[in-house]
């Protein structure tokens, strides 16, 4: 049997060995395009729980563990494998409920509910993938119940690494690419570290921990340094107060965040399940605990006077003050809104680059999260963009494929009607905008939108990050590439020729309209020559416009419509 410690050891220990080796994982890209972060989406996902099994004591049950450990991946899950790793390890929650330790049967039973819920949540499963590499594990843990748990991890990890090498003949594009799936890496990364501690053995240490000191997310910045001359007196509300609600069965936490919004600030409340994790400034924490214990009971209190950390904070220098700043302007980026009666829709999307959301918000968008390729934001901001929009039914646009999963877990997180609508690039999402109808219902504007998105044809240019090959052709680290709906079509030496060459292709009979979106590393007078470039090669009845995007990662991207 595995007592509580030593299951938050293990998942402690497992978190470390994917951070300290995400990049690893990053490098197992198929394509030479720089959007390789499925190791530090996988590192941040399972990071997200380290601070709270951290702070379980050694007494804590395997329950309980799991339970802090899914709930916090949960809402930190970034990109398609960061939410499926935190569904593996939802299923370890439901399985190890109200369980104080844990036999093998236990944990191959944990492992299979994760698997399942994997399955569940991927509308087309692929196999070759992470997906793949879990399961077999699970079955194979399945048949060793009657072993010690470090023979029976032992023997999971051998099927683990056997389905993962067994990828690239599943997936030829993984065989072609010469990699294995980055996905199943990062997971059996995971379990390797789990397998440590299983063994008896230390907690394998986090390389990052003497380069990159701790901050205090909910203390850090809220007001206290947010000027030089700013005195300990100025802080109003001086408590920092947290602690987990463990809900009644008719408890409106939407009532009870409320509360807290009119008796305090900094207020971020995230229900999951039974159980909300509330966090808010105020001055007086007596009163905020006593009108929560109103929808349940309270666990987990953590009271913390900012005046004293605000005085030791200002002796350890400007630096730690400009990362606390950065936190602050991230966690209050988007503030909670209750529900508006009269405002039927809402809707949030996710785009990167100044231009670009000003474009969203001016097509009607509420919030914009900034996000995209190689910076996928996680369940917890899509849910706090949701939040702080006050209408019945929120629709959010994620613009990317990475990022649609996470906004499906926002959704069943959220207090309010959300329709998440799949589009797969940003260009998808400014159709899908242009063709909303106010008049008409949730379902079937969700239906017509994502049916004008989807004749989108988006392309963009890029440069490759690693030397690689293209139908059978080498492609050198630096080399200027052109997709079409995410396949490589072309490469070259100069953004200008590659730009207008793939507009030119992309061009169909039926085209009306090419829009060129220009990003940050592009100048206003190249984007505009570019632009006028392909107006002329493209020729014809279509209207060729210009954005400036801003967008990092593409020096274009092209929608034809």
């Amino acid at each position: 049997m595995i007592t509580g410690q030593i299951l938050r050891d293990a998942i402690l220990s497992g978190a470390n060995n994917i951070a300290n080796q995400r990049t690893r994982v990053d490098e197992l890209n198929v394509f030479p395009v720089p959007d390789g972060d499925t190791g530090t989406n996988m590192s941040m996902t399972v990071g997200a729980a380290t601070r709270e099994l951290e702070a379980l004591p050694d007494s804590c049950t395997v329950a309980e563990a799991s339970k802090t450990a899914a709930s916090a991946m949960l809402r930190g899950a970034r990109g398609n494998s960061g939410v499926i790793t935190s569904l593996l390890f939802r299923g370890f929650s439901k399985a190890l409920k109200d369980k104080t330790e844990a036999s093998a049967a236990d944990l191959a039973n944990a492992l299979q509910m994760g698997v399942e819920a994997a399955y569940k949540a991927v509308m087309k499963p692929t196999e070759g993938t992470i997906l793949t590499v879990t399961r077999l594990a699970a079955e194979k843990a399945a048949q060793c119940t009657e072993m010690e748990i470090p023979a029976m991890w032992d023997a999971t990890l051998e099927a683990a690494q056997a389905a993962l090498d067994d990828t690239p003949n599943l997936l030829p594009v993984l065989k072609k690419a010469g990699v294995v799936d980055a996905g199943g890496q990062g997971i059996l990364l995971v379990f390797e570290g789990m397998k440590q501690v299983f063994d008896g053995g230390e907690i394998i240490a986090s390389a990052e921990v003497a380069a990159k000191p701790k901050v205090s997310s909910e203390s850090a910045g809220k007001g206290v340094f947010t000027d030089d001359l700013m005195k300990v007196e100025d802080i109003k509300n001086g408590y920092c107060t947290q602690f987990l609600l463990h809900k009644n069965a008719d408890a409106s936490v939407t009532r009870l965040r409320a509360f807290l919004e009119s008796n305090g600030d900094s207020v971020v409340v995230i229900e999951d399940d039974d159980v909300a994790n509330c966090h808010v400034h105020t001055s007086d924490p007596g009163m905020m605990l006593s009108e929560a214990i109103k929808y349940g009971y309270l666990t987990d209190f953590k009271i913390e006077n900012m005046h004293e950390q605000f005085l030791a904070r200002q002796k350890q220098g400007k630096g730690l003050e400009k990362q606390a700043q950065a936190e602050e302007k991230k966690e209050s980026e988007f503030i909670y809104a209750a529900v508006d009666p009269e405002r039927e829709y809402g809707f949030v999307a996710v785009a990167a680059g100044e231009g670009l959301k000003n474009v969203f918000t001016d097509l009607g968008v509420d919030a914009v999260v900034s996000g995209g390729q190689t910076m996928n934001p996680s369940t917890e901001d899509i849910l706090a963009a949701i939040q702080s929009v006050p209408a019945k039914t929120v629709l959010v646009l994620p613009n990317n494929k990475n990022i649609i999963m996470a906004s499906e877990q926002a959704q069943k997180l959220a207090d309010r009607k959300v329709i998440v609508l799949p589009t797969r690039t940003v260009p998808q999402g400014m159709t899908a905008m242009l063709n909303f109808d106010p008049d008409a219902k949730p379902d079937e504007n969700a239906v017509n939108m994502m049916q004008a998105a989807d004749h989108v044809s988006t392309g963009l240019v890029t440069y490759a990050a690693r030397d690689s090959e293209f139908d059978g052709k080498p492609i050198k680290k630096g080399e200027i590439m052109a997709l079409e709906n995410g396949k490589i079509v072309a490469t070259g030496t100069d953004i200008v020729k590659v730009t207008y060459r793939l507009a030119r292709s992309m061009r169909k009979k039926d085209t009306q309209f090419i829009t060129v979106i220009s990003g940050c590393d592009v100048s206003d007078e190249e984007a505009e020559h570019t632009t006028e470039l392909v107006r002329t090669k493209c020729g014809g009845n279509i209207e060729v416009s210009h954005i400036s995007g801003g967008q990092p990662v593409y020096y274009y991207m092209i929608s034809v419509e």
